[in-house]
């Protein structure tokens, strides 16, 4: 890409057009060459982006939310200011990371006028009417409250919960807020199932698998633990700061990503098996949790009971996370 171009995509958060390419000397033969080649991706209809080397390192699932992200600003650029941003497009702009989110088209709320959709792009109509707006890097969106309850309506509880508590753990969203949205949505489709996300919701969750975790325990019939607890030992020193305590069983669960300990190497596992070790010490069971396990309920309900069996008298103290 030659200066003049690069240029104006930085301008553009990222993207560019055909006609910006035409007027920076390149041909519609070359348009197709580099997409071709794979050195340029078409994101949408006469919108076009650079892969780069950051690109091919990120997973499938943040290449995709990459693309969602650019594909939502060359629409919005395209409509000249009759939409604003909303849904799971407007989720992205404020930050949310949600893999599960079902990203195959970018979703705007019209300011006046029907609805209409195609295969690209979905326009809504707004309904409820949108009293409020807020700009993100020149781009207009609903506010994170109202885009979190138009995308929770139609999830799974798993990944509407995930959702709610990222929003609120970014802060973009407060339990007012979202209760406040839920009623503008009152009388809608899938609004049960998002009031349940949101009551359900804690911003103390650390991560989208941290997020389905709770939603697992809850299912098993288990009770709601203290999320982000401190563990302290009998003189007041801090030990460690778990994903989940069950305080009454002395049990904790502690979920493990797949990248969680990828840039540790040994020193991190050794580390991490030191801080266990002084946790059982303290008379505490640990069970570790991988996103395998969630496939398994009832087994790691058993685990779960089986460490309750083997935990001792607890010494030390401990307190709940903050939000």
């Amino acid at each position: 890409m030659n200066l003049k171009l690069e240029l104006v995509a930085a301008q553009r958060g990222g993207w560019f057009s055909r006609r910006d390419a035409v007027v920076a000397g390149y041909s519609d033969a070359d348009l197709r060459r580099y997409v071709a080649t794979g050195e340029w991706v078409r994101i949408t209809r006469g919108a076009y982006a650079v892969r780069g080397t950051a690109y091919e390192s990120m997973p499938p699932w943040e290449q995709a939310v990459w693309l969602h992200v650019l594909r939502t600003r060359a629409v919005y650029h395209r409509l000249c200011g009759r939409a604003v941003v909303s849904h799971q497009s407007a989720l992205l702009l404020h930050g949310v990371r949600i893999a599960e989110l079902d990203l195959r088209r970018v979703h705007v709320t019209r300011m006046l006028g029907a609805g209409r959709s195609d295969g690209a792009v979905c326009q809504h109509a707004a309904r409820p009417p949108i009293d409020a707006v807020c700009e993100l890097n020149g781009i207009r969106t609903t506010l994170a409250a109202r885009a979190v309850v138009e995308t929770v309506r139609t999830t799974s509880h798993r990944v509407a919960v995930s959702v709610v508590d990222q929003a609120m753990r970014l802060r973009i969203a407060t339990l007012q807020q979202l209760t406040d949205a839920l009623a503008l949505f009152a009388s809608r489709s899938g609004i049960r199932a998002a009031a349940r996300a949101v009551e359900f919701g804690d911003g103390r969750a650390e991560s989208v698998g941290e997020s389905w975790l709770r939603v697992v325990l809850a299912e098993l019939g288990l009770p709601a633990p203290l999320l982000q607890a401190e563990i302290r030992d009998e003189q007041g020193a801090f030990v460690a700061r778990v994903d989940f305590l069950f305080a009454e069983y002395g049990v904790i669960v502690e979920f493990d990503g797949a990248v969680k300990y990828g840039d540790g190497g040994t020193g991190a596992l050794l580390a991490e098996k030191a801080r266990e070790d002084r946790l059982r010490d303290l008379g505490y069971q640990v069970v570790r949790v991988t996103w395998a396990d969630l496939a398994d309920p009832a087994a790691l309900l058993r685990r779960i009971r089986r460490a309750i069996a083997r935990s001792g008298p607890l010494t030390g103290c401990f307190t709940a996370g903050a939000m």
